[in-house]
C-alpha cells in the first residue's frame, strides 16, 4: 500500500466518517496546518458506466464522473473550496468574481459558508435564472453589466486593481490558481 493511501485511511479512521475534499487530497494540494478544512460535502461524485456511449466510441468500460452531483450542481466546487479556504487563511473577509452561473452560485455557497462576504458581478441578462438565485439565496451582492462575460470579467480586474486596505478581497475566477489546484481533484 502506498504511503499516500495509508495516510488517507489513517486520516478516515480517525474522522471517523467521510474525510473532507481537502482532507482527502492534502497531501497533492497546496494546503498547510494553518489552512481551514472546510466543507459542504463536494467531492464524492458517483462514476457511471456509460455503456452506449462506451460501444459507440470503441470504449465499451467508459465510465463518466456525475460532477453535478456536488453542493452547487457543479465541478466548481471542488475548486472554490481550495480558494476560499485559502482566501480564509489569507485573511480576506470578500470574495468577487465574475459569472455566467457556475461560478456565482459555488463563490456565494462557499462564501457564505465561511462568513464572507461574497460580490457578483454578472452579465446582464445572460446568466439562468436558477443559478442567479443560487446566489443570491446564498446572500451574494449581484451586480449586472454590460458587456458580456468579458465586460463582467473586466470591471472586477478593474476592482482588484485598486482594493479597499480595510475589507480585504480575494479573486474567485478560474486566474485563481487554488482553484485549479481544487478542480484536479476530480481526476
Amino acid at each position: 500500500m502506498s504511503d499516500v493511501l495509508r495516510q488517507l485511511r489513517q486520516q478516515q479512521s480517525r474522522a471517523g466518517a467521510r474525510p473532507r475534499l481537502l482532507q482527502r487530497f492534502e497531501a497533492f494540494l497546496p494546503v498547510d496546518p494553518a489552512t481551514p478544512f472546510i466543507s459542504l460535502g463536494e467531492g464524492f461524485t458517483p462514476l457511471v458506466h456509460a455503456r452506449t456511449l462506451g460501444r459507440a466510441i470503441g470504449c465499451p468500460m467508459l465510465q463518466l464522473k456525475v460532477e453535478g452531483q456536488n453542493p452547487t450542481g457543479s465541478f466548481k466546487d471542488r475548486g472554490m473550496v481550495l480558494a476560499v479556504a485559502k482566501a480564509m487563511q489569507e485573511g480576506s473577509r470578500a470574495l468577487i468574481c465574475a459569472s455566467t452561473g457556475n461560478t456565482a452560485a459555488s463563490a456565494a455557497a462557499y462564501g457564505a459558508h465561511a462568513g464572507l462576504e461574497v460580490i457578483v458581478v454578472l452579465p446582464r441578462g445572460q446568466v439562468a435564472a436558477g443559478k442567479l438565485l443560487q446566489a443570491q439565496a446564498a446572500g451574494a451582492r449581484v451586480v449586472a453589466v454590460e458587456g458580456g462575460f468579458d465586460g463582467a470579467l473586466r470591471a472586477v480586474r478593474e476592482l482588484m486593481e485598486d482594493p479597499d486596505p480595510r475589507q480585504p478581497m480575494t479573486l474567485v475566477n478560474s486566474v485563481n490558481p487554488f482553484r485549479i489546484e481544487g478542480q484536479k481533484t476530480a481526476a
